[in-house]
Protein backbone atom coordinates (compact mmCIF):
# COMPACT_ATOMS: atom_id res chain seq x y z
CA UNK A 1 0.00 0.00 0.00
CA UNK A 2 1.43 3.40 -0.98
CA UNK A 3 2.26 6.19 1.43
CA UNK A 4 -0.65 8.17 0.00
CA UNK A 5 -3.04 5.46 1.20
CA UNK A 6 -1.41 4.93 4.58
CA UNK A 7 -1.36 8.62 5.49
CA UNK A 8 -4.20 9.69 7.75
CA UNK A 9 -6.77 11.68 5.86
CA UNK A 10 -9.04 14.06 7.76
CA UNK A 11 -12.82 14.35 7.39
CA UNK A 12 -13.75 17.39 5.30
CA UNK A 13 -16.53 19.92 5.53
CA UNK A 14 -19.54 19.12 3.38
CA UNK A 15 -19.43 22.52 1.62
CA UNK A 16 -17.24 22.68 -1.49
CA UNK A 17 -15.98 19.16 -1.05
CA UNK A 18 -13.54 19.38 -3.94
CA UNK A 19 -11.81 22.39 -2.38
CA UNK A 20 -11.29 20.49 0.87
CA UNK A 21 -9.96 17.46 -0.99
CA UNK A 22 -7.62 19.74 -2.96
CA UNK A 23 -6.42 21.36 0.26
CA UNK A 24 -5.45 18.00 1.72
CA UNK A 25 -3.73 16.92 -1.50
CA UNK A 26 -1.85 20.22 -1.57
CA UNK A 27 -0.67 19.75 2.01
CA UNK A 28 0.56 16.25 1.27
CA UNK A 29 2.49 17.52 -1.73
CA UNK A 30 4.11 20.22 0.40
CA UNK A 31 5.14 17.88 3.21
CA UNK A 32 6.33 15.13 0.84
CA UNK A 33 3.66 12.54 1.63
CA UNK A 34 2.28 12.61 -1.91
CA UNK A 35 4.46 12.29 -5.00
CA UNK A 36 3.76 12.07 -8.75
CA UNK A 37 2.40 8.64 -9.60
CA UNK A 38 1.08 7.88 -6.11
CA UNK A 39 -2.25 6.10 -6.08
CA UNK A 40 -4.98 7.56 -3.90
CA UNK A 41 -7.17 5.29 -1.75
CA UNK A 42 -10.04 3.40 -3.34
CA UNK A 43 -13.26 5.35 -3.71
CA UNK A 44 -14.93 3.53 -0.80
CA UNK A 45 -11.95 3.91 1.51
CA UNK A 46 -11.27 7.49 0.43
CA UNK A 47 -14.88 8.54 1.08
CA UNK A 48 -14.73 7.00 4.57
CA UNK A 49 -11.39 8.68 5.38
CA UNK A 50 -12.65 12.07 4.26
CA UNK A 51 -16.07 11.69 5.85
CA UNK A 52 -18.00 12.38 2.66
CA UNK A 53 -20.44 10.44 0.53
CA UNK A 54 -19.16 8.55 -2.47
CA UNK A 55 -21.18 10.75 -4.89
CA UNK A 56 -19.62 13.86 -3.30
CA UNK A 57 -16.17 12.31 -3.63
CA UNK A 58 -16.81 11.42 -7.28
CA UNK A 59 -17.80 15.04 -7.93
CA UNK A 60 -14.59 16.24 -6.25
CA UNK A 61 -12.48 13.81 -8.27
CA UNK A 62 -14.14 14.92 -11.51
CA UNK A 63 -13.16 18.52 -10.74
CA UNK A 64 -9.62 17.49 -9.85
CA UNK A 65 -9.37 15.44 -13.05
CA UNK A 66 -10.64 18.36 -15.15
CA UNK A 67 -7.95 20.54 -13.58
CA UNK A 68 -5.30 17.98 -14.47
CA UNK A 69 -4.43 17.18 -10.84
CA UNK A 70 -5.46 13.52 -10.84
CA UNK A 71 -6.15 10.83 -13.40
CA UNK A 72 -9.16 8.63 -12.66
CA UNK A 73 -8.63 5.28 -14.36
CA UNK A 74 -11.33 2.61 -14.61
CA UNK A 75 -10.86 -0.79 -12.98
CA UNK A 76 -9.46 -2.12 -9.73
CA UNK A 77 -6.21 -3.65 -10.96
CA UNK A 78 -2.73 -2.11 -11.00
CA UNK A 79 -3.75 0.18 -13.88
CA UNK A 80 -7.00 1.33 -12.27
CA UNK A 81 -7.92 3.81 -9.57
CA UNK A 82 -7.12 7.45 -8.96
CA UNK A 83 -3.52 8.54 -9.53
CA UNK A 84 -1.91 11.86 -8.61
CA UNK A 85 -0.33 13.51 -11.66
CA UNK A 86 3.00 15.26 -11.43
CA UNK A 87 3.06 17.04 -14.77
CA UNK A 88 1.21 20.21 -15.79
CA UNK A 89 -2.00 19.74 -17.73
CA UNK A 90 -4.39 22.03 -19.54
CA UNK A 91 -6.67 22.49 -16.52
CA UNK A 92 -4.96 25.61 -15.25
CA UNK A 93 -5.05 27.47 -18.56
CA UNK A 94 -8.64 26.36 -19.23
CA UNK A 95 -9.77 27.65 -15.84
CA UNK A 96 -7.97 30.96 -16.33
CA UNK A 97 -9.39 31.37 -19.83
CA UNK A 98 -12.92 30.87 -18.48
CA UNK A 99 -12.40 33.40 -15.68
CA UNK A 100 -11.02 35.95 -18.14
CA UNK A 101 -13.75 35.36 -20.68
CA UNK A 102 -16.48 35.64 -18.04
CA UNK A 103 -15.17 39.06 -17.08
CA UNK A 104 -13.73 38.25 -13.65
CA UNK A 105 -10.95 40.75 -14.47
CA UNK A 106 -11.41 44.09 -16.21
CA UNK A 107 -9.82 44.97 -19.54
CA UNK A 108 -7.17 47.23 -18.02
CA UNK A 109 -6.01 44.49 -15.65
CA UNK A 110 -5.78 41.98 -18.47
CA UNK A 111 -3.88 44.36 -20.74
CA UNK A 112 -1.37 45.40 -18.07
CA UNK A 113 -0.73 41.80 -17.11
CA UNK A 114 -0.32 40.85 -20.74
CA UNK A 115 2.24 43.62 -21.28
CA UNK A 116 4.33 42.61 -18.25
CA UNK A 117 4.27 38.95 -19.25
CA UNK A 118 4.98 39.58 -22.94
CA UNK A 119 7.86 41.91 -22.22
CA UNK A 120 9.47 39.29 -19.99
CA UNK A 121 8.80 36.59 -22.60
CA UNK A 122 10.47 38.65 -25.33
CA UNK A 123 13.59 39.21 -23.22
CA UNK A 124 13.82 35.48 -22.52
CA UNK A 125 13.03 34.49 -26.11
CA UNK A 126 15.81 36.76 -27.36
CA UNK A 127 18.20 34.85 -25.09
CA UNK A 128 16.93 31.29 -25.44
CA UNK A 129 14.92 30.87 -28.66
CA UNK A 130 16.43 28.25 -30.96
CA UNK A 131 16.63 28.30 -34.77
CA UNK A 132 13.64 25.91 -34.70
CA UNK A 133 11.70 28.48 -32.66
CA UNK A 134 12.63 31.17 -35.18
CA UNK A 135 11.41 29.00 -38.06
CA UNK A 136 8.14 28.27 -36.29
CA UNK A 137 7.51 31.96 -35.64
CA UNK A 138 8.38 32.84 -39.23
CA UNK A 139 5.97 30.18 -40.50
CA UNK A 140 3.12 31.73 -38.49
CA UNK A 141 3.87 35.16 -39.96
CA UNK A 142 3.97 33.66 -43.46
CA UNK A 143 0.47 32.26 -42.88
CA UNK A 144 -0.69 35.69 -41.74
CA UNK A 145 0.33 37.09 -45.15
CA UNK A 146 -2.31 35.02 -46.93
CA UNK A 147 -4.89 37.23 -48.71
CA UNK A 148 -7.58 34.61 -48.13
CA UNK A 149 -7.72 34.90 -44.34
CA UNK A 150 -10.80 36.18 -42.53
CA UNK A 151 -10.41 38.61 -39.64
CA UNK A 152 -10.99 35.76 -37.20
CA UNK A 153 -8.40 33.54 -38.88
CA UNK A 154 -5.92 36.41 -38.81
CA UNK A 155 -6.50 36.98 -35.10
CA UNK A 156 -6.12 33.30 -34.32
CA UNK A 157 -2.69 33.37 -35.99
CA UNK A 158 -1.87 36.61 -34.17
CA UNK A 159 -2.59 34.86 -30.88
CA UNK A 160 -0.55 31.85 -31.94
CA UNK A 161 2.43 34.08 -32.73
CA UNK A 162 2.51 35.71 -29.31
CA UNK A 163 1.94 32.45 -27.47
CA UNK A 164 4.72 30.80 -29.49
CA UNK A 165 7.10 33.55 -28.38
CA UNK A 166 6.26 32.72 -24.75
CA UNK A 167 6.86 29.03 -25.44
CA UNK A 168 10.27 29.80 -26.93
CA UNK A 169 11.21 31.53 -23.66
CA UNK A 170 11.45 28.09 -22.07
CA UNK A 171 8.85 28.61 -19.31
CA UNK A 172 5.75 26.42 -19.59
CA UNK A 173 3.83 28.34 -16.91
CA UNK A 174 4.38 31.62 -18.74
CA UNK A 175 3.22 29.96 -21.96
CA UNK A 176 0.03 28.72 -20.26
CA UNK A 177 -0.67 32.18 -18.87
CA UNK A 178 0.05 33.88 -22.17
CA UNK A 179 -2.30 31.51 -23.98
CA UNK A 180 -5.07 32.31 -21.51
CA UNK A 181 -4.56 36.06 -21.70
CA UNK A 182 -4.29 36.14 -25.48
CA UNK A 183 -7.43 34.03 -25.90
CA UNK A 184 -9.36 36.48 -23.74
CA UNK A 185 -8.00 39.47 -25.66
CA UNK A 186 -8.59 37.79 -29.02
CA UNK A 187 -12.37 38.12 -28.71
CA UNK A 188 -12.05 41.87 -28.15
CA UNK A 189 -9.68 42.21 -31.10
CA UNK A 190 -12.05 40.34 -33.41
CA UNK A 191 -14.81 42.74 -32.44
CA UNK A 192 -12.53 45.67 -33.26
CA UNK A 193 -11.67 44.27 -36.69
CA UNK A 194 -15.33 43.52 -37.39
CA UNK A 195 -16.15 47.20 -36.86
CA UNK A 196 -13.53 48.39 -39.35
CA UNK A 197 -14.40 49.16 -42.96
CA UNK A 198 -11.09 47.64 -44.07
CA UNK A 199 -9.52 45.48 -41.37
CA UNK A 200 -6.80 44.46 -43.83
CA UNK A 201 -5.32 47.94 -43.65
CA UNK A 202 -4.75 47.45 -39.92
CA UNK A 203 -3.48 43.92 -40.55
CA UNK A 204 -0.73 45.29 -42.78
CA UNK A 205 0.57 47.41 -39.90
CA UNK A 206 0.31 44.43 -37.53
CA UNK A 207 2.20 42.11 -39.89
CA UNK A 208 4.98 44.65 -40.42
CA UNK A 209 5.36 45.13 -36.66
CA UNK A 210 5.39 41.37 -36.08
CA UNK A 211 8.20 40.95 -38.60
CA UNK A 212 10.25 43.61 -36.83
CA UNK A 213 9.70 41.93 -33.44
CA UNK A 214 10.81 38.58 -34.85
CA UNK A 215 13.89 40.16 -36.39
CA UNK A 216 14.84 41.57 -32.97
CA UNK A 217 14.39 38.12 -31.40
CA UNK A 218 16.55 36.52 -34.06
CA UNK A 219 19.20 39.21 -33.49
CA UNK A 220 19.15 38.45 -29.74
CA UNK A 221 18.16 42.07 -29.07
CA UNK A 222 15.63 41.74 -26.25
CA UNK A 223 15.53 45.45 -25.44
CA UNK A 224 14.67 46.27 -29.05
CA UNK A 225 11.99 43.55 -29.12
CA UNK A 226 10.36 45.01 -25.99
CA UNK A 227 10.48 48.53 -27.45
CA UNK A 228 8.78 47.28 -30.62
CA UNK A 229 6.15 45.40 -28.64
CA UNK A 230 5.18 48.52 -26.71
CA UNK A 231 4.78 50.43 -29.96
CA UNK A 232 2.85 47.51 -31.43
CA UNK A 233 0.34 47.45 -28.56
CA UNK A 234 0.04 51.24 -28.37
CA UNK A 235 -0.56 51.51 -32.12
CA UNK A 236 -3.40 49.02 -32.01
CA UNK A 237 -5.18 50.55 -29.04
CA UNK A 238 -4.75 54.08 -30.39
CA UNK A 239 -6.27 52.91 -33.68
CA UNK A 240 -9.10 51.51 -31.58
CA UNK A 241 -9.45 54.93 -29.87
CA UNK A 242 -9.03 53.35 -26.47
CA UNK A 243 -6.77 54.18 -23.59
CA UNK A 244 -4.71 51.44 -22.00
Amino acid sequence: MSSATQSSWEPVRKVRTYEQVMAQIEQRILDGRLAPGDRLPSEREFAQLLGVSRPSLREALRVLEALGIVDVRPGRGPDGGCVFLGHPGTGFSTLLKMQLTLGHFNDAEVLRTRLVLEEWALLEAARHATPADHRALRAILDEMDSPHLTARDFNALDTEFHVRIAESAGNSLAAHMMGSLRTAIQRQMVEVYDRRDDWRDTSRHVRREHRAILQAIESRDGARAVELLRGHINDFYELDERTG
